[in-house]
């Protein structure tokens, strides 16, 4: 049996998330509340294995009681619920410690099927909410890695990006051809290239993204 707990202020929706979730086999849900501050003061008495949290409560919303509960309800798991898909909202709820995120147009029986899935380890998301992180976590290991050159480096390969010759850059930077043959090895090593065309590329790509 997985125990369910609902923090959501519009009451038809939390009645009927109650109703869904409490008449469904191998679930209960005892605890409902309506605000972020009427669970912290009225923390469940007994084992919640789920906490079913809308984000965009009144007064404290939904991530900053995350942020709270989750010392003090350390076996319980979380999945955030909310009309909105924006990247911030997202990122916060994660980073504190959700472990899913819905849409709250996600149909009854894909909520229950995330409760369990949850309940089980993994980690259940909306379509496109899962998109957004997958893009998220690429955009950010792209900038990462186009971070790892330095100015005059990025310098460079932009000249090189344009089909300057090495005398050509050696003038146009003031430094020697060996410095700008130093430069480019140093620039295949970070971005883990081996030819000119592959480094032009990979900036080039990510910087589309």
């Amino acid at each position: 049996m997985i125990s369910v707990a609902i923090v959501e202020d519009i009451k038809e929706i939390r009645e009927g998330l109650k109703m869904l979730i409490h008449g469904s086999e191998g679930f209960e849900c005892n605890y409902s509340y309506s605000t972020a501050e009427e669970i912290l003061i009225e923390l469940p008495k007994c084992r919640i294995d789920v906490i079913l949290m809308d984000i965009n409560l009144p007064g404290m919303n939904g991530i900053e009681c995350l942020k709270q509960l989750k010392p003090k309800l350390k076996n319980t798991l979380f999945i955030m619920s909310t009309v909105y898909d924006d990247d911030e909202n997202i990122f916060n709820a994660l980073k504190e410690g959700a472990s899913g995120y819905l849409l709250k147009k996600t149909s009854p029986i894909k909520i229950l099927e995330a409760i369990t899935e949850v309940h089980n380890g993994g980690s259940p998301m909306s379509h496109m909410v899962a998109r957004k992180v997958i893009d998220s976590f690429r955009k950010n290991e792209i900038i990462d890695e186009s971070k790892l050159l330095t100015k005059r480096e990025m310098e460079l390969l932009n000249l090189l990006a344009k089909g300057f010759l090495y005398k050509e850059i050696a003038a146009n930077m003031n430094i020697s051809i060996e410095t700008v043959r130093s430069h480019i090895r140093n620039i295949y090593d970070k971005l883990h290239v081996s030819n000119r065309t592959e480094a032009i590329n990979k900036i080039q790509y990510k910087q589309t993204l």
